[in-house]
């Protein structure tokens, strides 16, 4: 993982944050089991899986039924009780460490389909956000739902897709880094 790919200080990294950076999966699960709670009024039985993230899809999965007001006024609770989880989050040294190493020689992006105060909250929590030339996360990623993050970052930045090195966990995502024209042998995976 920590291989020396980068040679020179023309080459990009770019980091997503959930899963690859910080392993946020526990603290999310928990802020959304609460505010489920609270919204429906009841105890819900949702299990812990750590090698999924639940998200809004899986929001809906578990809960079909949810009307709009509900599933927004989960989503808002949600984001709101983020901030006392931070604790539950989880550094991935070795991802880190390669982003401090080269840092101070390379350009470095987050590249997240996560909010912007989320975002900044974890980086800031984990005292890691000054190893960043650019952050681009969800509000300045032209405001799409789906939109693919890591094309918008090759032309926002004007970067070539065989000048990057990305670091990503969801296949979904490194299918998109390699739609961008980014060689997968510039994907690192967690």
């Amino acid at each position: 993982m920590t291989k020396n790919f980068v040679t020179n200080n023309s080459v990009t990294l770019l980091f997503d944050l959930d899963g690859t950076l910080v392993d946020t999966n526990l603290a999310n699960y928990l802020t959304y089991k609460i505010a489920i709670e609270k919204v429906i009024n009841t105890k819900i039985s949702i299990s812990y899986n750590p090698r999924e993230r639940f998200n809004r899809v899986v929001l809906k999965k578990v809960i079909p039924d949810l009307t709009k007001k509900e599933y927004e006024k989960i989503i808002k609770l949600k984001n709101k009780l983020f901030t006392k989880y931070l604790p539950k989050t989880k550094l991935n040294t070795l991802v880190v460490n390669t982003l401090k190493k080269y840092s101070k020689t390379n350009t470095t992006i987050l590249v997240t389909n996560c909010r912007k105060d989320r975002a900044l909250m974890t980086l800031k929590y984990h005292g890691i956000i000054n190893l960043f030339t650019h952050l681009l996360y969800r509000q300045n990623v032209c405001g799409l739902n789906n939109a693919n993050k890591y094309k918008i970052a090759l032309l926002r930045f004007k970067l070539s897709p065989d000048s990057v090195i990305v670091f990503e966990n969801e296949e979904f995502e490194i299918k998109d880094a390699v739609l961008a024209g980014i060689p997968r042998k510039n994907i690192v995976t967690m």
